[in-house]
């Protein structure tokens, strides 16, 4: 998912005119016209060290496929300070809290605040399928955990799959991704040069226009995309 999501980021970028370089573990698929490399800790080519080396070669744009430790973060701001587009990956359960994982790892807060320009959170959840979707009419308890008011709107229809041979039984073929982005804006930036929470950066985010993860999880499940039970599952028992 979050993979897919990056490439995704990096083929919009003009690769016929920019030094695009990739950091990964391992990589995934070859991509046209970009410079991929993979790293073995085991030989002492970690995140680290590699993304060091690529900044020697003046990359336009890097992908570092996940910050997982001080040092590799440390580089990964300082490579976005310096002019580098950086993309790359932290786990973390929404947007806002992306912020607090980077101050964890001891980037200062100043720093944060000059480098990011935004963060997508996701999850995948399955596509009911389209073989065998049926709709029902859903009870006043799934319509409050969709944040819908029984009454407030005409008629709802929610959708679920019967089970069929296109999906072998499960209701379910293939997946899509419920997302959260949070653009980082001046109030946002000041927040995280004094050390705001994770909540009053969620608050602020959402005052700017950003819709959850959960919100995002509603919106897919009226649209007849997923199930109810599925966002249950991925969202509601890990935010």
């Amino acid at each position: 998912g979050k993979t897919t999501t990056l490439y995704s980021i990096l083929r919009r970028f003009d690769k016929e005119a920019m030094n695009i370089i990739t950091i990964e573990d391992p990589v995934e698929y070859r991509l046209e016209g970009i410079n991929q490399i993979q790293v073995n800790p085991h030989i002492g080519l970690g995140f680290a060290t590699v993304l060091r080396t690529v900044l020697r070669q003046d990359p336009d744009v890097i992908m570092v496929g996940e910050i997982r430790d001080p040092e590799t973060a440390d580089i990964a701001i300082q490579a976005a300070l310096t002019g580098h587009r950086v993309l790359s990956t932290v786990h973390t359960n929404d947007a806002p809290s992306a912020v607090v994982r980077l101050t964890d790892m001891g980037v200062q807060p100043f720093l944060i605040a000059a480098s990011v320009t935004g963060v997508i959170s996701q999850r995948l959840v399955r596509v009911i399928c389209s073989e065998c979707r049926e709709s029902y009419k859903p009870s006043e308890d799934e319509l409050l955990q969709l944040g819908v008011e029984p009454g407030e709107v005409g008629e709802i229809k929610l959708y679920r799959g019967r089970g069929c041979k296109f999906c072998f039984h499960t209701g379910y073929k293939g997946r899509t991704g419920i997302f959260e982005v949070m653009v980082v804006n001046d109030e946002i930036r000041k927040l995280i040069v004094e050390k705001a929470s994770t909540d009053d950066i969620r608050k602020a985010a959402i005052e700017s226009g950003m819709i959850t993860l959960r919100q995002d999880a509603a919106i897919k499940v009226l649209r007849g995309i997923t199930t109810l039970e599925e966002i249950n599952r991925v969202i509601y028992t890990e935010v």
